[in-house]
C-alpha cells in the first residue's frame, strides 16, 4: 500500500521513461560517432546527459526504497537490483570522470559508455521484471480476497 500511495512512485513512474528516452537518443548519438566520426560534442554531452538522469532517477528510488521500505538501499526486496545498479553508476561516473580529467581518450570513453549503456539494459529490465511481478501478485491477492468476499458479484458490480 505504501508504493502505492507515495508521490516517489509516481516520480520515479514520471523519470523512468525520461531517462530511457535519453539513453536511447544517446545511444544512436554514441553508435553514429563510432560508425561516422561525426557529431562527437553531441555523442559526448548525451552520456553526461543520461549520467545526470541516471543520478536524478538514483536518488530519487532511494527515496521511494527509504520511504516503501524503511531503508535508502540494499533493502531485501530489491538487493540484487541495488547491487546491479551500483554497478551502473560506478560505469557512468567513470565516463563522467574519464571525460572530465582527460585521462582516456575517445576508445575508452566510449567503450565506457556502452559497457554503462548494456549495464543499465540489463538493471532496468531488472526493475520491470520485479516490479511486474509485484504486480500480478497484488492483482492475485486482490483477485483472491474477491473470491473470499461474502458479497455476490452483482452486488460488487453495482457497488463500483
Amino acid at each position: 500500500m505504501r508504493r502505492d500511495t507515495t508521490k516517489w512512485t509516481l516520480v520515479q513512474g514520471l523519470l523512468a521513461p525520461i531517462q530511457f528516452v535519453i539513453f536511447g537518443i544517446s545511444l544512436y548519438l554514441v553508435i553514429d560517432y563510432l560508425e561516422t566520426g561525426a557529431n562527437y560534442e553531441w555523442a559526448v554531452w548525451s552520456v553526461v546527459i543520461k549520467t545526470m538522469a541516471l543520478y536524478t532517477i538514483m536518488i530519487t528510488g532511494a527515496i521511494w526504497e527509504k520511504v516503501v521500505f524503511g531503508q535508502y538501499l540494499f533493502h531485501e526486496s530489491f538487493f540484487w537490483e541495488d547491487v546491479f545498479s551500483m554497478l551502473v553508476i560506478v560505469l557512468h561516473s567513470l565516463y563522467l570522470f574519464g571525460l572530465f580529467t582527460g585521462i582516456a581518450d575517445d576508445g575508452v570513453l566510449f567503450a565506457t559508455a556502452l559497457a554503462a549503456y548494456v549495464a543499465y539494459v540489463i538493471n532496468a529490465a531488472q526493475f520491470i521484471w520485479k516490479l511486474r511481478m509485484a504486480r500480478l501478485s497484488s492483482d492475485a491477492a486482490r483477485a483472491k480476497d474477491a473470491a473470499e468476499s461474502p458479497i455476490e458479484p452483482a452486488a460488487m458490480a453495482e457497488a463500483a
